[in-house]
């Protein structure tokens, strides 16, 4: 003999119940079946509305009512076209009873816990009903019971107790005479003493299944939902979560307690002590293996099984220095609470006895509330106790697992991934037995959380990077094309998985909160919404995705401003704009304090030399106590092209153009030739090496002529080096007269820096600098007399994505 319960999905759809009467006749070549069915899915929730609507007069019940009846003769049509005369008027017949009891609520304007549950009784009658004449029509040996007269309760309606002796004596004697191969039994309904309607609270039905299955002492009971089994998270919320081949019924009890729906909580408890296996199996997919849940837990090396969670809960807090040392105030809290009906869910209290924190279902939290003001009423009268503190809009996140006990660090670990990613817990309870870690936090982080945990333990330490970048010009594109090509390296050696969210260009953006298509970009980016820098960072902020990136491949000012936004929704920033770090010295500093108060690494390496390692490079001298003494530099890859190709065959004109071209400048030149773009990188050298200094404090002798600088436009000033041309020619031939190569050059000496056109001889380190390279030659107090040398290509795409690539690489590899 074998008992299956079915839920509301397995049975939403003429499909579904197909697939379920298949199920039962292939279960009944080899055994006797008692199957429990849950109501028609989500037809619990609309006869609750219903009856919410005729208590509080609204005529609209009756349109719900409609909708119940049309749901349910629409199934009966379709399981049975030919001849469901007789089914249409047996539920006909039960939805005027139905009617009744609606319209009885709509006159006496109430709905009593005892009216609720016999309303709600409905659900599993009605599709018993069905289900139970459909296979008649197919002539399968069934019969439907009815659980009402089997299963006796006291009468705490809406949650009833089971009577079980004499439950069980009923179960044994109706089945003993029993001959039919199937019998269809309503989950979720009882009886109580008195003869009334009651029901097993809410998901009773797995509750109906498992008092069958222990007062018949059955070999299993299996629970058939849309799911695979229990998974090591929510997988609406985590796309990763995994099946759980085997779990305890400690480990089941605990995640079912804490919101993993595929099981009701109290469904263990009976089939516990007689250790009959539980399999979670799924309809849709019968061959799939599911979940097994029996005494024993498996795989005694994982550190835990699952993650659950719980949301709608309100935190209550009772604290006062009159608590201390002074017994019974637990005692009168829980007594308050339990006269009150309110289920605590989560129970905290601090050891200096000062405070005793609760969390309750935030749809009870005014009664509870008033309860516990009237209870200490004469406490907080005497300011012994202080008023009650209520926060709503929060859930709970359990780790459980039998071997958390066996394996040292699992609440640092835990505690570490949230605070990473800025999840802050608002209370913590854990039992001694170490079965179950459980956190409170903010809703609106609960699948940021979810998603932190399963990767943590869960994903062998594999970690996810969820990117936003805006800017996707040249550099952009390369850096698109490097993510794509490395998405498998990266996965199999440094175990980072890296998503592309959300992309943005000075015209359009576009979000996909489970990855864009990299192969498909720039199409998913042209059909996306118009450009905004603010609603780009309220959707980053909106996603609340865990490793977070904002990536910034642009030189626009009010995009550097938003930095300080995402650092204090700690995500992370990678900057390639060098305005930030370049701006005033406050702001500059200010992002840093943001990046360490919120853990969110703000990295800016390309502002340096591209792909360079020029600041890893001076950040590992600071680091490791080494003095920067003077550096001095060439910093700009495109005026190095530009000067390394101008000559007496040339016009200055075509070399700027030629360096624009091919992506070694600005969009506007200007910004490289005024000077000011190496002028801000040697600042940020100087800042890094901890000078306190603001881009005025740099002396910039420009080899622009005044035409030039006072150039309105990118046209205007390619114009004026048309005519300015023998300005240019002279700088050349006059270097060429000393045998000296023309290079820009920065210089930081004794705290002061300053940048501008040099002449180099022949023997000096810049002289054979080639085509677009940069160098960086640091004069520290370890290196005086030979400086420490960084050299290579300072300018391109190509290089530039790279440097931007390897910030991302050091972030996913950031403990």
């Amino acid at each position: 003999m074998k008992v299956l319960k079915f839920g509301g999905t397995s049975v939403g759809s003429a499909k579904n119940i197909n697939q379920v009467i298949s199920i039962l006749e292939n279960y009944s070549k080899k055994d006797t079946i008692i199957c429990i069915v849950s109501a028609v899915g989500g037809i619990t929730d609309k006869l609750l509305e219903a009856g919410t609507l005729a208590k509080q007069k609204d005529k609209n019940y009756k349109l719900k009512y409609k909708t119940i009846v049309k749901i349910h003769t629409s199934l009966a049509k379709v399981l049975i076209p030919d001849n469901h005369t007789l089914l249409i008027e047996n539920l006909t017949n039960r939805l005027k009873k139905l009617k009744q009891i609606l319209d009885g609520i709509y006159l006496i304007n109430e709905l009593s816990p005892s009216t609720s549950d016999k309303l709600l009784s409905f659900g599993e009658r009605l599709s018993s009903l069905i289900i139970v004449e459909t296979m008649k029509s197919r002539n399968i040996d069934v019969k439907r019971k009815n659980s009402r007269s089997l299963i006796i309760t006291d009468s705490n309606f809406t949650k009833a107790e089971v009577k079980y002796r004499q439950t069980n004596e009923n179960i044994r004697a109706y089945f003993s005479n029993a001959s039919q191969k199937i019998t269809i039994l309503p989950g979720f309904i009882a009886k109580s003493e008195k003869g009334k309607t009651t029901t097993l609270g809410r998901g009773g039905s797995d509750f109906t299944a498992a008092i069958i299955a222990s007062a018949l002492k059955v070999n299993a009971l299996e629970i058939w939902t849309d799911v695979s089994g229990m998974y090591t998270a929510n997988p609406k919320l985590v796309k990763q979560a995994l099946p759980i081949k085997k779990l305890s019924y400690q480990e089941a009890m605990e995640l079912s307690h804490f919101g993993a729906k595929v099981l009701y909580p109290p469904t263990i408890q009976p089939v516990l002590n007689l250790e009959i296996p539980i399999f979670i199996k799924n309809t849709l997919r019968p061959e799939d293996a599911g979940t097994i849940i029996t005494k024993e837990s498996n795989g005694l090396s994982k550190m835990a099984k699952g993650i659950s969670n719980i949301n709608n809960i309100s935190l209550i807090t009772l604290q006062g220095n009159g608590m201390v040392g002074i017994p019974g105030f637990s005692k009168r809290l829980f007594e308050t609470l339990a006269q009150n009906k309110i289920n605590v869910i989560l129970i905290t209290q601090a050891s200096s006895e000062h405070s005793i924190c609760i969390g309750i279902d935030q749809n009870e939290v005014a009664k509870a509330k008033t309860s516990i003001d009237i209870a200490f009423e004469y406490e907080i009268s005497l300011q012994k106790i202080d008023p009650i503190i209520v926060e709503k809009n929060l859930s709970i996140i359990a780790l459980v697992g039998d071997n958390m006990k066996s394996h040292q660090g699992v609440s640092g670990k835990l505690f570490s991934a949230l605070g990473k990613n800025n999840i802050n817990i608002r209370a913590i309870a854990q039992g001694a037995s170490e079965k179950n870690i459980s956190v409170v936090i903010t809703e609106k982080d609960v699948k940021k959380a979810l998603n932190t945990l399963h990767e943590c333990f869960f994903e062998n330490n594999y970690k996810q990077l969820n990117l936003f970048i805006t800017g996707v010009g040249n550099v952009g594109h390369k850096l698109i094309e490097q993510i794509k090509q490395q998405h498998n390296y990266l996965l199999k050696n440094l175990k980072i998985n890296i998503r592309v969210i959300g992309l943005s260009n000075s015209k359009t953006m576009c979000f996909d909160d489970l990855g864009i298509d990299l192969l498909n970009w720039k199409y998913q980016l042209k059909q996306g919404v118009k450009a905004s820098s603010d609603l780009f960072f309220k959707t980053a902020k909106t996603l609340n995705l865990r490793n977070s990136i904002f990536i910034d491949i642009t030189a626009n000012k009010l995009i550097s401003k938003s930095y300080s936004n995402y650092l204090k929704e700690s995500i992370a920033v990678v900057a390639c704009n060098k305005i930030a770090c370049s701006s005033n010295y406050n702001n500059y500093e200010e992002l840093k304090r943001l990046s360490l108060k919120y853990n969110a690494p703000f990295l800016f390496e390309t502002n340096v030399g591209a792909g360079l390692p020029i600041l890893q490079t001076l950040n590992n001298l600071m680091a490791s106590g080494d003095k920067i003494i003077a550096i001095h530099a060439v910093l700009s890859g495109s005026l190095n092209f530009i000067f390394n190709n101008f000559n007496d065959t040339t016009k200055f004109h075509d070399i700027v153009k030629q360096a624009q071209i091919e992506g070694y400048t600005e969009p506007d030149p200007r910004i490289d030739l005024s000077g000011i773009d190496v002028a801000r990188k040697i600042l940020i050298l100087a800042r890094e090496s901890g000078l306190k200094m603001n881009l005025e404090d740099i002396t910039n002798d420009s080899f622009l002529t005044k035409r030039n600088i006072k150039s309105n436009s990118v046209d205007n000033f390619y114009n004026s080096l048309v005519k300015d041309e023998a300005h240019f020619q002279n700088l050349y031939s006059t270097a060429k007269t000393k045998e000296c190569q023309l290079k820009y050059v920065a210089e930081l000496n004794n705290g002061k820096a300053k940048v501008g056109l040099k002449e180099i001889p022949i023997n000096h380190p810049f002289y054979n600098l080639e085509g677009k390279d940069n160098i960086v030659m640091f004069y520290t107090s370890r290196y005086s007399n030979q400086p420490l040398i960084v050299k290579g290509a300072g300018a391109g795409a190509e290089v530039t994505a790279s440097g931007l690539f390897a910030d991302i690489i050091k972030i996913g590899n950031k403990e």
